[in-house]
């Protein structure tokens, strides 16, 4: 088959690679119809280097079609349409049964102490082949696809893999009073879907915040108020107190992560971890790994006293300063984690109907061939073109 493989720092490349095959009796193989390009996916591109090695299969977003099952899989059958949550979960240990399929007991990679493993990320998170491909084998056969209808276009269900239960769960943590305020610090794809979520739950202010013109354009069509961090500066709190009473919004959603433009300290920290030898980085990021946190910074500053910050924004350091006296001081609740895909999948389905209040339909920037998988990486990182959200097609 033809997948999508990492081949070093800003480097992948579409390769003919051995087909997936049943492994275990509880396994299905589907064929991808669907598969998308995530921010986190450009942590791999740019900084996670020391933990992939060459011709990994990338991608953690793909839906399509069974193609096999497992001797003991009875809830799918070949032809069966299914999407692909990006945490990989057995759906019955003891995390997955406090909702925290994230945490998955029987798949924690525990060699590097973290959770549950991930479709086509690094040797932190088991380095499982990726679903940015013709075929993906998926584990735990009966319990981690969520199958949906034949018929509608694969857009309508394709972010049920990722982006829209983390963005309602960005949304859930934010703990946004009925008709309350939250800022979502960040626009890509999870910071978009997160304000048109809060907005349809019914927080009366919606602010999001992004240097990039063509992002707010796109929140500002969805009701959004939006603001540039760079016109506003060291001002930006003030701003966004200034629409709120004094106070800041109740909430504030970190939709950015270790991407995020800050000091030039942790700029070049995260460079060196992508140029050193891997027995150099890695000892780097463990232990003295450090974001750059301007995002976070400014969550904290924004929020009102007593408010919640959300953070969906991956970081990765591992000595990231923290502002606690001012956090303690306002008396800030904090919450974060990778998204618990199938905890929010009941709540999230009804809203995949004709009627389609959220905007999955149309949500894509682009939609390119998975031949064409390394311009849109490159496209994305640098976004050029107008580019949010990318679907490729095998």
């Amino acid at each position: 088959m033809r997948a999508l493989t990492w081949q070093g720092t800003r480097n992948v490349r579409v390769q003919s690679v051995p087909d997936p095959q049943v492994e275990e009796p509880t396994d299905i193989v589907v064929k991808v119809t669907s598969t998308g390009i995530c921010g986190s996916d450009l942590h791999l591109y740019t900084v996670m280097g020391p933990y992939i090695d060459a011709g990994d299969i990338l991608g953690h977003e793909a839906m399509g079609f069974v193609e096999e099952v497992g001797s003991d899989v009875e809830t799918l059958r070949p032809g069966d349409r299914v999407v692909i949550p990006f945490n990989i979960s057995c759906g019955h240990c003891f995390m997955c049964d406090q909702g925290l399929q994230s945490q998955c007991e029987t798949t924690q990679v525990r060699e590097y102490g973290m959770g549950a493993a991930l479709f086509g990320y690094t040797k932190l998170y088991g380095q499982v082949p990726g679903g940015q491909a013709e075929y993906l084998r998926v584990p735990f056969g009966d319990t981690l696809p969520v199958k949906v209808p034949k018929g509608p276009p694969d857009e309508r269900y394709v972010y049920l893999s990722d982006v829209l239960p983390t963005a309602w769960q960005a949304v859930e943590y934010a703990d946004i009073p009925p008709g309350g305020s939250v800022t979502v610090l960040g626009l890509g794809p999870i910071g978009q879907m997160a304000a048109r979520i809060a907005l349809h739950r019914g927080a009366s202010l919606v602010v999001g915040v992004d240097p990039v013109a063509a992002r707010c354009e796109r929140a500002r069509a969805h009701g959004v108020h939006t603001m540039d961090p760079e016109l506003h500066g060291k001002n930006l709190a003030d701003a966004i107190r200034g629409l709120t009473d004094g106070r800041g919004t109740d909430s504030v959603i970190d939709a950015v992560g270790m991407e995020a433009h800050g000091t030039r300290t942790a700029e070049l920290a995260q460079r060196a971890t992508a140029i050193l030898p891997d027995a150099l980085a890695r000892p780097l990021m463990e232990h003295a790994g450090i974001d750059r946190l301007a995002a976070l910074h400014a969550a904290v500053d924004i929020v009102r006293r007593g408010g919640t910050v959300s953070v969906s924004g991956v970081y990765g350091g591992a000595i990231d300063p923290m502002p606690l006296l001012t956090i303690f001081d306002k008396q800030i609740q904090l919450r974060m984690g990778q998204a618990n895909v199938r905890s929010w999948v009941d709540d999230i389905l009804p809203l995949l109907d004709d009627s389609d209040p959220l905007g999955v339909e149309g949500f894509a920037t682009h939609t390119m061939p998975l031949d064409e998988a390394p311009q849109a990486y490159e496209m994305f990182q640098a976004k050029q073109d107008g580019m949010i959200k990318t679907l490729l097609k095998p």
